[in-house]
């Protein structure tokens, strides 16, 4: 039992504060050596595509076509490509209206890789940014993306995502802008150290001769597309000043959805991304996949309830203090979690109580999302073996 505890503690510590410490101390040990690249001011633009993916989006697609018009880069190196496979709405019709943007659109929906997957022969541009509907990037983006194309080592840019959290927030909110501001200082350092382990969809880029092809019923395309070319021996650079900004959820029902559907996807690519988990590969990028990703979308929610009642065990059966004492802490935490959740409901606004409790719910999703993935490969295997 006190193995148990200790190693438990230990990974979930490490999981969600250790590896952000230890990234600090190995970046900082590694500017003593390595200088960072220096990028070249008067070096020739790519061509880039800009690809989006956009399923009923009427009431923001205008707005999304003119920021990305107004984008700072010379148009006649840029290739704009809208995809609205199976939306239902005004959204194809009023991309229509905006001649500088090549539509594709077809009545059938068969999911957003798909519809990439469809548009990826029609692309001109070397390097190809994808980008959501729902989120507007600042002027200087593509510049600040394309510049780290300068190093051949480069094959994938994640921008970052930035969320609007007003005063008013509620706790999905607030903790979704607590969570990426502290994911994109990870990102930062990971870069730093060697390379970053994914993208988020919001805004990423890639070098176009890269791309390979990625099953179509993949649920976090952006994170397997940029990982698949990691595989390959290329890095992920990260550059916070690109920048996506996104609304959060509309309330913690909409995030915890997202983040259940985000889980089930992350286990997906741990099972299919077998080289990045394999460290006689690139040893440095499968500690930072491992230690970053990993963990977090597999075992530690396990663990954080394994840790609770072991250590409750141990504060009432062992006389070391440090087991009471790390027991109570863990019961104040998750009531203060209980009473985030109770103020949440009654549209009470508490900040300090947002974190615990999107904690608990970021954890709770992981849990939600491994359940469901294997459930729906348990039931794609039944059905495989009934036609057999």
């Amino acid at each position: 039992m006190i193995i148990a505890f200790w190693i438990s503690l230990f990974l979930v510590v490490y999981t969600f504060v250790g590896y952000g410490f230890l990234l600090f101390v190995l970046v900082r040990i590694k500017r003593f050596f390595i200088k960072p690249y220096k990028f070249k001011t008067n070096s020739i633009l790519p061509t880039v595509t800009i690809l989006v993916a956009a399923y009923n989006e009427e009431d923001i697609i205008e707005e999304k076509i003119t920021n990305t018009l107004a984008l700072d880069y010379p148009k006649d190196k840029m290739q704009i490509i809208f995809i609205t496979d199976g939306s239902s709405d005004q959204t194809a019709e009023k991309i229509r209206s905006f001649e500088q943007v090549t539509l594709m659109h077809e009545n059938v929906r068969a999911g957003k890789m798909a519809a990439i997957k469809r548009a990826i022969p029609f692309i001109t541009g070397e390097i190809t940014i994808f980008t959501d509907a729902n989120t507007f990037l600042n002027q200087e983006a593509i510049l600040e993306l394309v510049k780290h194309y300068q190093n051949n080592k480069v094959g994938a840019v994640a921008g970052e995502k930035r969320i609007l959290v007003e005063q008013s927030a509620d706790a999905s909110s607030a903790g979704e802008g607590f969570y990426w501001k502290y994911e994109s200082l990870l990102k930062k350092w990971d870069y730093e150290l060697y390379s970053n382990v994914g993208a988020a969809g919001e805004l990423f880029s890639i070098r176009t001769s890269l791309y390979q092809p990625v099953e179509s019923d993949t649920i976090i395309d952006d994170h397997m597309i940029a990982m698949r070319i990691a595989e390959n021996g290329h890095i992920i650079a990260y550059e916070p000043n690109a920048y996506a900004m996104e609304t959060a959820s509309a309330d913690v029902k909409e995030e915890l959805k997202r983040k259940i559907r985000i889980a089930a996807g992350g286990l997906q690519s741990i099972l299919r991304l077998k080289k990045a988990a394999n460290p006689f590969h690139y040893p440095i990028f499968t500690f930072q996949y491992i230690s970053h990703r990993v963990l977090r979308w597999t075992i530690t929610p396990f663990l954080l309830m394994a840790l609770f009642l072991i250590n409750g065990w141990l504060a009432f059966n062992n006389d070391f203090v440090l087991y009471k004492f790390i027991f109570a802490a863990q019961v104040v935490f998750y009531i203060l979690s209980l009473i985030g959740l109770f103020f949440e409901r009654r549209n009470i606004r508490v900040k300090v109580l947002f974190i615990p409790y999107y904690f608990c719910v970021m954890n709770y999703a992981v849990l939600a999302g491994i359940i469901r993935y294997l459930r729906k490969a348990q039931g794609a295997a039944w059905e495989k073996s009934k036609r057999k």
